[in-house]
């Protein structure tokens, strides 16, 4: 069955699980599944936003590097490998989910970290060039982790933060950005894919319109990177920050990936503020002073988290295997399934559905809501469907393409519907 297909089965009436496995049988992807660790116990795993599977392999190769990379070459391992690792996987990120060409990506420190680098070096950029940008404008509805950044640099250097009311089933939109920026602004903060609903920012339009305000832009990619295609070079980007444990499997607590457009290279007003070793200019000199490495490597600081980099080096080489195309063709698929089989379902259980259906504006995850749904979630984790609930009434559905499989989805939602008529 193709994407059209999808789609009638959506207007011609309720779909049943013989769709569901016609839809597995016809997947082109569908060999990728097998190649993931499947959990006994697991009907079906609805949080591939929050945490992607394991891949098929990662213990033997974690075993190996303890084994080999440094049970056995130890320390002559930096030499050998493990000091270029921050810009040898950032490559992969960059080529397999940022759109981004070489010299601009790389992996290294969480990504809340990351966000305060880039979001303070572009600010202190801004500040440098004209005093008067002041402005960080971002939305009331981004995630908590990237408000909470703004608001310690806003502190750190004296700015405001500018916000944008939005829907919380949609996101941002280039009319909404257009009206807040100005003179005054330094940097817009904003996610690609909305955390909560799902909602995919039109990034090209909105940086544009940034871009003629005289103004810089920080997209988060933590629900695009791997879900969605990003056209980080083509759309002008200027900076991105992305964690690498849901799409992207690389684990949990994996390294976060950075962003920084090669236009912004080597300005000496564009300096990120956590000035380690491994970021300096020839680090083993050991000399006096920081002189930043050129280029992006300069937004590495403290010792890069090898360990963190194994697993995810093997996400991103299946991602870019698969291509991200044909990932973003089966994630529609597997929302507009999720999406026919909660329209089929009696008004009167009490579900909407708070998340974009225009293909062009619905990332990876849809999110359901419901009163009950807190409850729901705990019942149904311990029958092995496992969502997650988002406050105040949110059940998020992240269907990781590759991992999922259109049958988890139709059981999946079947216990959905069970638990919340088990307790009207």
């Amino acid at each position: 069955m193709t994407q059209q297909d999808t789609t009638v089965l959506a207007t011609a009436g309720a779909p049943t699980r013989a769709d569901a496995l016609a839809l597995d049988a016809a997947d082109p992807l569908a060999a990728y599944t097998d190649r993931f660790e499947r959990a006994e116990g697991v009907v079906a795993y609805f949080d591939g936003n929050s945490l992607g599977r394991p891949v098929v392999g990662v213990a033997e190769r974690m075993a190996e590097f303890v084994r080999q990379d440094w049970g056995t070459r130890l320390i002559r391992s930096w030499d050998e490998a493990w000091m270029s690792w921050p810009e040898e996987v950032g490559e992969l990120v960059g080529r397999a989910a940022l759109g981004a060409a070489p010299g601009q990506t790389v992996v290294a420190d969480s990504t809340t970290v990351l966000l305060y680098k880039l979001l303070r070096a572009l600010a202190d950029h801004q500040l440098a060039l004209d005093p008067a940008r002041t402005e960080i404008v971002l939305d009331r509805d981004n995630f908590p982790s990237d408000r909470y950044v703004a608001e310690g640099v806003a502190a750190e250097r004296g700015m405001t933060l500018r916000w944008i009311d939005v829907d919380t089933a949609a996101g941002v939109t280039p009319e909404q950005v257009r009206e807040v920026v100005g003179p005054a602004t330094a940097v817009v903060l904003l996610s690609h894919v909305a955390y909560r609903s799902g909602w995919i920012a039109d990034a090209e339009a909105i940086t544009a319109v940034a871009h003629e305000a005289g103004a810089l832009v920080l997209w988060d990619t933590c629900h695009s990177a791997g879900s969605v295609p990003v056209r980080a070079d083509a759309w002008g980007w200027d900076a991105a920050v992305g964690c690498d444990y849901k799409y992207l499997n690389g684990g949990p607590g994996a390294p976060a990936h950075a962003y920084l457009s090669a236009r912004l290279h080597d300005i000496p007003t564009l300096r990120q503020p956590i000035q380690g070793w491994m970021g300096r200019r020839d680090p083993f000199a050991m000399a006096q002073g920081y002189l930043p490495e050129a280029g992006v490597r300069s937004l590495v600081s403290g010792t890069p988290p090898v360990v963190g980099m194994v697993p995810l080096r093997m996400g991103l080489e299946m991602l870019e295997e698969a291509g991200i195309e044909a990932v973003r063709a089966k994630s529609l698929q597997l929302t507009d399934l999720a999406l026919a089989i909660v329209d089929a379902w009696p008004a009167e259980l009490g579900v909407s559905v708070a998340s974009p259906r225009e293909h062009e504006r619905r990332g990876g995850h849809v999110t359901l809501r419901h009163p009950q749904f807190r409850a729901v979630n705990q019942q149904l984790w311990e029958r092995g469907v496992i969502p997650d609930f988002r406050a105040p009434d949110g059940l998020r559905l992240g269907l990781a393409p590759l991992s999922t499989r259109f049958t988890e989805v139709w059981d999946g939602l079947v216990a959905v519907r069970e638990e919340l008529e088990r307790l009207s």
